[in-house]
């Protein structure tokens, strides 16, 4: 358990406190808060839990841990009133968008009891990403409790392929049931989130094209990343943006269009010859070769509370012990603040091999 700091002096990693080199003045809220870049915050993604029913091997591979995940207790995550609690917070900074994350998000009970608190917040763009398992059940009382869309992560198309990956044995067939399930709900358009690695489902890249072609639903490509310190990762097996557009437009020709908003991560494309609102659009997500930290709006809050202000963090600032400790709104916001203006993160820009074998946090614990 992390001790109690002074407020806006320390920095928490995993229960250690470190300096911070300045605390900012006092700050009111003006809906705009700008990092050392220019870059407003905009967008928060909440990791409900560290928990997950697969095992993807670029992500908790089971060859590090095996069946002995160590999850976090249950006391130690954030509650749903704290969440909530902190949502207004970020909302009053200039936070439009809540993605909900994980681990597997769907695995903490009563989600939608949450996403509901945070749809009463009111003026939150509201989604949430998920690896599709639980989907069919859930994606009624999730639309029902008032959220707009759904991110499902969904490697490939082939059996085989897909239950290897997983690492658990699941059938695609439930992912797809699961897509179709969030669809007729309303959570539209769904977003399919591929992540390629070169030799082990690259082969599915134009299948899963010619499947999602004419379905309404949009399907983003995802360049294997180095996030957190277990996966193995090495530039040989990244298959570039570059690839996958050569791959797909042999057989569909495409056109790139523009984006939907300021620091939308996804590079979007459209086919050529396609008519009509179902011919849909492709999305690359080019972290590691077409860098977009000059862009990047968002902060990730994982599930014991520790913000962080980079996906390939590797520490955090501990806002649960003063959710805990008795702090104000406004003391936690005048530290959010202190956080956030003295941002410099653009890992991306920077990465090689060394910062590659740094030890990150884990994408199950931080959120994708």
């Amino acid at each position: 358990m992390a001790r109690i700091i002074p407020l806006a002096d320390a920095r928490v990693v995993r229960g250690t406190a470190v300096a911070v080199p300045h605390a900012a003045a006092p700050f009111t809220p003006t809906g705009t808060l700008p990092d050392t870049r220019g870059r407003m915050l905009r967008d928060l993604r909440v990791s409900v839990t560290d928990r997950c029913n697969f095992r993807c091997v670029y992500c908790m591979p089971k060859d590090v841990y095996g069946h002995d995940y160590p999850f976090l207790p249950h006391a130690e995550l954030l509650t749903f009133e704290e969440i909530a609690r902190l949502a207004r917070i970020f909302k009053a900074h200039g936070v439009e968008k809540i993605r909900l994350t994980g681990g597997e998000p769907l695995l903490r009970k009563n989600l939608e009891r949450l996403v509901a608190m945070l749809s009463d917040i009111g003026g939150l763009d509201l989604t949430l990403t998920t690896n599709g398992a639980l989907l069919t059940k859930k994606a009624r009382d999730l639309k029902d409790a008032g959220l707009n869309r759904v991110t499902v992560s969904l490697d490939a198309l082939d059996d085989g392929v897909f239950r290897a990956m997983n690492d658990v044995d699941f059938p695609v067939s439930r992912v797809l049931d699961g897509i179709d399930a969030a669809a007729a709900a309303g959570l539209n358009p769904v977003k399919i989130n591929m992540v390629i690695k070169r030799g082990v489902n690259d082969s599915e890249i134009l299948p899963m094209a010619r499947h999602f072609r004419n379905s309404g639903h949009i399907l983003r490509f995802v360049e294997y990343m180095d996030v957190g310190h277990t996966n193995g990762w090495r530039m040989d097996d990244v298959v570039p943006s570059a690839e996958v557009i050569r791959i797909i437009g042999r057989e569909f020709p495409l056109e790139p269009i523009g984006a939907n908003y300021p620091g939308e991560v996804a590079e979007r494309w459209r086919y050529v010859d396609a008519e009509g609102a179902d011919a849909g659009e492709i999305g690359l997500i080019s972290s590691v070769t077409q860098a977009f930290c000059k862009d990047c709006t968002r902060a990730r809050l994982a599930t014991d509370g520790q913000l962080y202000t980079c996906l390939f963090a590797t520490h955090g600032y501990d806002l649960r012990t003063l959710l805990r400790g008795g702090s104000a709104d406004d003391q936690i916001g005048n530290y959010l603040a202190t956080i956030w203006s003295q941002r410099a993160d653009r890992y991306s820009e920077i990465r090689s091999e060394r910062t590659a074998a740094l030890p990150k946090i884990e994408m199950s614990y931080i959120g994708g």
